[in-house]
């Protein structure tokens, strides 16, 4: 038998793809509103228009998916991310861009926050057995080390200042907002989710970030 005449017809291709993302979709939003421990693989398939047969044979296991979907969330963000062609921005405006799109990130995507909260609680547990995970955040660790270079050489940015640091220091402020602005808005007895709470947030986090990078 010839490879070509063993290969599959691109349309199975097609649909084993389909079938794939429908599975992953569905799992994000089951995972995400119970975590892995209450999770059920008969409601991903309902709700994936499939079935556990197709599930076990696109993933393997419930764990395994699970990883998937984490995967597939962190990429997703990461992808977005270099979209964004930081480099091509000058160095205070990339910076900025960057603040900006976490807090927007965050906002068109609100099931991240219980996600990324289940899997902290576990400890990251089942995010460790990821194999894609740490190059892409390698990748935007070097790009805002550029950034961080090309500022400081310009004058506009203090030098010594570590891009991890400053990364976690950017994803922590969103993070914290979206994952506690509940519990804060009843603490203060301010409404914390109005565009307008989120967009005085974003700029008050972009120009706490810039104003730490001034020489």
């Amino acid at each position: 038998m010839t490879a070509t005449a063993s290969a599959p017809a691109p349309n199975a291709v097609r649909d084993e793809d389909s079938s794939r993302q429908r599975i992953l979709a569905a799992a994000l939003a089951e995972f995400a509103d119970k975590g892995i421990a209450g999770a059920r693989i008969d409601v991903i398939a309902e709700v994936a228009r499939s079935n556990k047969r197709m599930i076990y044979y696109h993933f393997d296991s419930k764990e395994r998916l699970y990883v998937a979907v984490l995967e597939e969330a962190y990429i997703d963000m990461r992808r977005e991310e270099a979209a964004l062609d930081l480099e091509a921005l000058a160095p205070p405006e990339a910076i900025k861009a960057l603040v900006e799109f976490k807090f927007g990130y965050y906002d068109s995507h609100p099931w991240l926050v219980g996600l990324l909260n289940g899997e902290n609680m576990l400890g990251a547990k089942f995010l460790r057995r990821s194999t894609r995970l740490r190059e892409a955040h390698v990748s935007l660790v070097e790009t805002i080390a550029k950034i961080l270079k090309a500022g400081a050489k310009a004058g506009l940015f203090r030098r010594g200042v570590d891009a991890l640091d400053l990364y976690l220091t950017i994803a922590s402020l969103s993070y914290f907002y979206f994952s506690n602005r509940a519990t804060l808005s009843t603490a203060f007895g301010q409404p914390l989710d109005t565009p307008m709470a989120l967009k005085q947030r974003r700029e008050h986090a972009a120009s706490v970030v810039l104003g730490y990078l001034r020489p």
